[in-house]
């Protein structure tokens, strides 16, 4: 298949249609609904993506965590070629390396950070919201480059605990699944 027909329509792909899609673009699938990715990131988003990743690799040297960054895929219900829900995160975390074979993550990270951009910032605010909520992603970070602030969404239950953090009043901020690692959002912002 060259390329899948967009979320407008009632069209509905899982993940071995998704894999042999040969068109340049990039994509993302959300109850199997096709949505077209951002043909790449600003620089600023870049920059802060690296910032993360910078600090959270640093931590996470030795332990049996590791980060991945965008664009590597998700299936978040653990479906493999049959999963509805593909997603490229912009940095995800996971500690059980069971998930992981090679290719894709099949199963939820435990940790996502979504940096917010004017094309996409609707769908990770809600859309990815929700799926990353179901599928039992137990930390969800939005980082706000225009604002500089950071929504920290941590999984209690059947919903997320949100704590929203500004660069301005905030030096560093804890990530809750990784007892010990702080964020200094200066260095991010």
């Amino acid at each position: 298949m060259k390329s899948p027909k967009l979320n407008e329509t009632a069209e509905r792909y899982i993940y071995a249609d998704y894999a042999g899609w040969d068109d340049e673009n990039r994509y993302e699938l959300i109850d199997g609904a096709a949505y077209l990715m951002s043909p790449g990131p600003s620089q600023m988003h870049q920059r802060i993506i690296k910032r993360f990743v910078r600090q959270l690799d640093g931590f996470l040297d030795g332990k049996s965590c590791e980060v991945f960054i965008s664009p590597s895929d998700v299936c978040l219900n653990a479906d493999g070629d049959n999963d509805d829900s593909v997603i490229q995160p912009d940095l995800f975390i996971v500690c059980d390396d069971s998930k992981l074979d090679g290719q894709i993550c099949n199963g939820a990270p435990d940790m996502v950070i979504e940096v917010l951009s004017p094309s996409t910032a609707s769908r990770d605010m809600l859309l990815k919201f929700n799926k990353y909520l179901k599928a039992g992603v137990r930390e969800y970070w939005i980082v706000d480059p225009e604002t500089k602030m950071v929504r920290v969404c941590v999984l209690n239950g059947e919903k997320y605990d949100i704590d929203d953090y500004f660069c301005a009043d905030t030096d560093e901020v804890a990530v809750r699944i990784l007892t010990g690692c702080m964020i200094n959002l200066k260095k991010i912002f």
